[in-house]
């Protein structure tokens, strides 16, 4: 079992603000339910989830009465947001992260990723989804943002397990990590000159950018390839949250 941590800090005061009023992105409406319920429920679902936190304001508290969570209030940012989770955690073992933008997450998908992470000893597991997944299960012009490796093109999940032991030294390059994730050319120039170069070439691989990450955060990294689309689609424009709203209608 693992426990899990829902991040719903975020305010709405970016993109999709046109699109609701309510002050934080988790509470936007998208059908009957707020965003976040629908991760929530997500992970409550999931074979293998114990305890779940949320991290959230007050406001919160509303759309989750009657879930079997527990809602901490967020700090200043993403590193003291993750420890004030842990804190409401003792005895974890390794906890999942997820996002609240994400609400086509499905127990599944989060059954699959746990499950590929076992047997590989590591302190941090990052799911990317291959775009010819996303594209088969949500098919139409593509809004994701992907990396073209020599493995493949693929975008970034929004989940990742973690060893809270490792938490303290490695989240403020995390924090860089998730703030040029939208970017490729970003996220290569976070790791390096030779590695934005190789990128440009199409010559970076998966185990390359794995290892030069694991080696920036002083950590053992593991990157998980997972066919749930889900994983990877989040809601940060008016667009993405057109598309999810049609796709959860069926």
């Amino acid at each position: 079992m693992v426990d899990a941590v829902v991040l719903a800090g975020s305010p709405n005061s970016g993109p999709l603000k046109e699109c609701s009023p309510v002050p934080y992105e988790a509470l936007i409406p998208i059908g009957p339910k707020a965003m976040v319920q629908y991760v929530v429920e997500a992970l409550l679902a999931a074979r293998g989830v114990g305890r779940v936190v949320v991290v959230g304001p007050r406001e919160l508290e509303g759309c989750l009465a009657g879930f079997p969570v527990e809602l901490v209030p967020p700090g200043k940012d993403l590193l003291e947001n993750v420890l004030r989770a842990l804190e409401r955690l003792p005895g974890a073992g390794r906890v999942l992260v997820a996002s609240s933008d994400i609400p086509l997450l499905t127990p599944r998908a989060v059954e699959d990723f746990l499950e590929q992470c076992r047997g590989r000893e590591a302190d941090l597991y990052y799911p990317v989804v291959p775009r010819e997944a996303v594209e088969r299960s949500f098919p139409g012009p593509s809004r994701r943002t992907y990396v073209r490796l020599r493995d493949g093109v693929f975008t970034g999940g929004n989940l990742f397990l973690v060893n809270p032991e490792v938490v303290p030294r490695c989240l403020g390059f995390g924090q860089r990590f998730i703030a040029a994730r939208k970017s490729p050319w970003k996220l290569c120039r976070l790791l390096g000159a030779v590695f934005l170069l190789r990128y440009l070439l199409r010559r970076l691989s998966i185990e390359e950018a794995r290892d030069r990450v694991s080696r920036l955060m002083g950590i053992r990294g593991e990157v998980v390839i997972s066919r749930y689309a889900e994983v990877g689609v989040d809601v940060d424009k008016p667009a993405d949250l057109e598309m999810v709203a049609a796709v959860l209608r069926g």
